[in-house]
């Protein structure tokens, strides 16, 4: 039932969907727009709008970290299954490409990354891996679960950006990434809901576990 909730809040927060002719991250990941002011320098801003936006980039590059290792443990357990092997491998594919962006991002406003990446890492293979072992449901689970926290944070983000001035060409396309990968999280929690998610032993418990232990890892990464 409290999974039931946060999959209706997640979809409460979905926007409209548009067709996108260009994503926004194509900025980081196409060569040709290496020298754009909005992706090769970063705002002079008063100490207080910079803590926000080192905040908001050292806990999302750690959440693409622990979101590659998730999938990593995932795939190692059921890689090899025809029906959700090429699922997993689908979802891992867009976070590797979430967190190459994301590490340009970290390189380009000079923000230092956290020093919990190595338990990202771990931390995030274990949950991949054990959940996967518990059966197709249950990963699918750790997935809704997951990505239902990280669209929240999202959004709560975008928020927080408005009061980053959109002057300096970086602030108008960092938002439209975090929104380009917003969106991307929760077609994943979408596409976990239609391989049933919600099948999974234990589901409700499961999903506020895994819920809980992200949130905390949101505000410890944010600090360290």
């Amino acid at each position: 039932m409290l999974a039931g909730r946060c999959f209706q809040a997640a979809n409460a927060l979905r926007p409209l969907r548009r067709t996108i002719t260009c994503r926004a991250s194509n900025f980081y990941t196409d060569p040709s727009k290496n020298q754009e002011p909005g992706v090769s320098t970063s705002p002079d801003i008063p100490p207080e709008q910079r803590e926000i936006l080192d905040k908001a980039l050292r806990v999302d590059q750690a959440g693409e970290i622990a979101a590659n290792w998730i999938y990593r443990g995932q795939f190692a357990v059921l890689g090899r299954d025809p029906r959700v092997g090429p699922l997993i491998q689908e979802m891992w594919d867009q976070e590797k490409l979430h967190l190459e962006v994301m590490d340009k991002l970290q390189l380009q406003h000079e923000v230092r990354p956290t020093l919990l990446s190595d338990v990202a890492k771990a931390a995030g293979y274990a949950l991949g891996a054990a959940t996967a072992l518990m059966g197709k449901e249950a990963a699918m689970a750790c997935t809704e679960a997951v990505e239902t926290v990280i669209g929240e944070h999202y959004d709560d983000q975008l928020k927080d950006f408005e009061l980053l001035p959109s002057s300096h060409p970086s602030i108008p396309l960092l938002r439209d990434v975090i929104k380009e990968f917003r969106d991307d999280e929760l077609e994943h929690l979408d596409t976990a809901v239609e391989h049933h998610s919600q099948r999974a032993p234990a589901h409700a418990l499961l999903s506020a576990v895994i819920g809980s232990g992200c949130k905390v890892a949101i505000e410890l990464c944010k600090r360290f």
